[in-house]
């Protein structure tokens, strides 16, 4: 934050686009800065926590403040006759583009800035997208966008060339593995912490969710899976059914981590995500990367279909399938 305000507020940009992989804390930045925007009686780099905008914020209810995120999608439930809310991110839709528009063209309510945060930006539709890029035209002086975005390659390439990005990169890999042992992960928050990809909060939200306990119970059916499809299509569907919280989504992205690693060690003869982890009793040299690395980009099609399977035992079927295919040594 100090870096970023070191020139003084009034050469900050219009539009700030945070990016970097997930768990890196983006969004606590983008909110801290926006707090500091509207502060009305701001220290060096942070707000005072209590002035009028100061506690309006808390409230959730600060006039020059919007935050746009991702809807919560719903499904009708069996039978069609109520709704309910389905987990995992929803979209940014157009609608919620357009009400900023009043809010932007119209004056301040206190006379000072204005602030629009918008998180996971890569949930906006095309409608959404061609919106929002209208309004970063030509934005007032005392407008501020704060993007924040875990998949910028996402978005329209005219929405970052409006934007000065600002990158997130991995913390201290010790200032993290401290701080996770702290908040219970005990001596094996290194571990947890290279499964995320160096992502600190990606872990801790994990840890939250109850999710570590199924990424280890599926991590041992890739070290040594059944060669029946149907088989490895059980246990992964005895694992979704006995963890509401552990979904399709979690288990596609953690079988793309194993081949991506299972890629890289058979061509480079390291590891990115499961050093911490025993090794398959199938060594990777008798794999093929090619079908390894093609695998991997076949999951890209399971990844998008994973919160909406048609049928998820079938789903599953051909997903286990089409991994054990990529195990099968280089020489059959």
């Amino acid at each position: 934050m100090e870096q970023l305000l070191g020139g003084g507020v009034e050469r900050l940009p219009h539009a700030l686009l945070l990016l970097g992989r997930e768990g890196l804390g983006k969004s606590a930045f983008a909110e801290g800065l926006a707090h500091f925007l509207l502060c009305e009686s701001p220290h060096a780099t942070t707000a005072c926590g209590s002035c009028d905008a100061c506690r309006w914020l808390a409230a959730g209810n600060h006039p020059d403040f919007r935050h746009v995120k991702p809807e919560t999608e719903e499904d009708p439930e069996e039978g069609g006759r109520e709704k309910t809310k389905k987990r995992g991110p929803g979209i940014i839709r157009i609608d919620q583009i357009r009400e900023l528009e009043a809010f932007v063209f119209v004056g301040s309510h206190r006379m000072g800035r204005r602030v629009v945060l918008l998180t996971e930006a890569e949930a906006m539709n095309g409608p959404a997208a061609n919106s929002l890029l209208k309004i970063l035209e030509e934005p007032p002086a005392s407008v501020y966008f704060i993007i924040v975005s875990s998949k910028p390659k996402s978005l329209l390439p005219t929405i970052r060339s409006r934007c000065r990005a600002l990158p997130f990169p991995a913390p201290d890999a010790n200032a993290a593995v401290a701080l996770l042992a702290a908040e219970g992960l005990g001596k094996q928050a290194g571990r947890y912490l290279d499964l995320a990809g160096g992502a600190p909060k990606l872990v801790a939200k994990w840890h939250e969710a109850g999710l570590i306990a199924p990424l280890d119970a599926l991590i041992d059916t890739l070290q040594n899976p059944p060669s029946d499809p149907i088989g490895l299509a059980a246990r992964w569907d005895s694992l979704l059914k006995s963890d509401p919280a552990f979904r399709l989504e979690h288990l596609v992205e953690e079988l793309q981590r194993w081949l991506f690693d299972l890629t890289q060690e058979r061509l480079a003869g390291s590891l990115r995500y499961h050093g911490a982890w025993p090794r398959p009793k199938s060594p990777a040299g008798k794999l093929h990367p090619s079908a390894l690395f093609a695998a991997w980009k076949e999951l890209m099609q399971f990844r998008r279909s994973a919160r909406h399977p048609l049928n998820q035992q079938l789903f599953l079927e051909s997903l286990a399938a089409h991994f054990l295919r990529a195990l099968r040594p280089a020489s059959s």
